[in-house]
């Protein structure tokens, strides 16, 4: 495929933004041709913006529109299955927002029908394309710090989100943990065999009514028989809290929180520097922009896309796994989870 490539964007709510700003002002090789949301509001906001010409109200009609080459799904999770089956038989490569469902049978039924069609799927983990991350990756891949023997990942955001947002979510485990499930096995190399996890109600009781945690840990075991936690909270007072470290048979590699700037200050009593980065579209800004930058070129060049439908699956039976051993209080290998 030559010249640019003409995105539709479904979804103007949180993420939706992001995505469209990225690619109306940093990515040359797109064009931004449409965005579809239920409110037009939302939608007109976004346009406006990002000077995009049209505005409707669902994916179908974005769809529909054979000037369209690929679409960045961006709409509720319950919704990405049926529009990726529906913009593969349209032809329509796609870029979908993590997870691809929080049932692996749609799951697999998404992924037929992107095969069956030849199109190509990309999942956003956005944070493959963090640069400190990618730092870590290539410590591990290139044998820099010998052998992974233990794995950490802390994430914590700096508050809860709304108490309706977490039931269609799927709860801590597949809605924010499954980021840190697929950077334990991308940044280590390998897969998690079994996990076992403990979750608790610690920032608000009204998580124990929607049947969820607000504080959760998973204890990993890969493959080779390396050993990881990640450790999940929903409110951190200091800001966006994203640290990794590995410690390997030659030394260790380890990444902390970003800030908005290095400045530090120093007192009679205390030195000190300002708070990290306060959520994510600050934090992952340039990652957010280099993962739809690579999915364009995937599509314009023909190459594979950087984070395939497969890979995206395994997080979501690991986040699955987690839920199961958090009620059952026992580890869960991932053999025991099916569609």
């Amino acid at each position: 495929m030559s010249g640019r490539l003409r995105f539709g964007v479904i979804g103007a709510g949180r993420i939706g933004p992001v995505h469209a700003e990225n690619l109306a002002f940093r990515v040359p090789q797109a064009e931004l041709a449409v965005i579809a949301d239920l409110r037009p509001e939302a939608a007109q906001a976004v346009a406006a913006r990002c000077n995009i010409p049209r505005m409707v109200s669902t994916g179908e009609e974005v769809l529909a529109d054979p000037g369209i080459d690929a679409i960045v799904l961006c709409s509720p999770t319950d919704t990405h299955a049926d529009l990726i089956v529906a913009a593969a038989k349209a032809g329509k490569h796609i870029f979908c927002e993590k997870p691809i469902s929080l049932s692996l049978k749609e799951i697999d039924r998404a992924l037929a029908a992107v095969e069956a069609a030849g199109v190509k799927l990309q999942v956003g983990f956005n944070r493959r394309f963090d640069s400190n991350f990618l730092r870590v990756r290539q410590a591990v891949a290139s044998g820099e710090i010998g052998t992974p023997n233990l794995f950490h990942i802390v994430s914590r955001d700096p508050f809860p989100p709304p108490l309706s947002y977490l039931r269609p979510s799927g709860g801590i485990f597949l809605d924010m943990m499954v980021h840190d499930f697929d950077m334990a096995c991308f940044l280590m190399g390998e897969e998690v065999e079994e996990v076992y996890a403990a979750g608790a109600v610690m920032v608000d009781p009204g998580f124990a009514a929607e049947e969820d945690f607000d504080t959760a840990v998973v204890m990993l075991r890969f493959k080779s028989g390396a050993i990881g936690t990640v450790d999940n909270s929903r409110k951190s007072t200091f800001g966006y809290d994203q640290r990794v470290e590995i410690l390997g048979s030659k030394g260790k590699i380890a990444t902390e929180n970003r800030y908005p700037n290095q400045v530090v200050v120093s007192g009679e009593k205390c030195v000190y520097s300002d708070l990290p980065f306060n959520f994510f579209m600050q934090r992952y800004t340039d990652s957010f922009a280099a993962e739809v930058q690579a999915f364009t070129e995937s599509v314009l060049e023909d190459k594979p896309v950087a984070v395939t439908g497969t890979e995206s699956r395994l997080p979501v039976v690991m986040a699955l796994a987690a839920g199961k051993s958090s009620q059952e209080r026992r580890p869960v290998r991932l053999s025991e989870i099916h569609a």
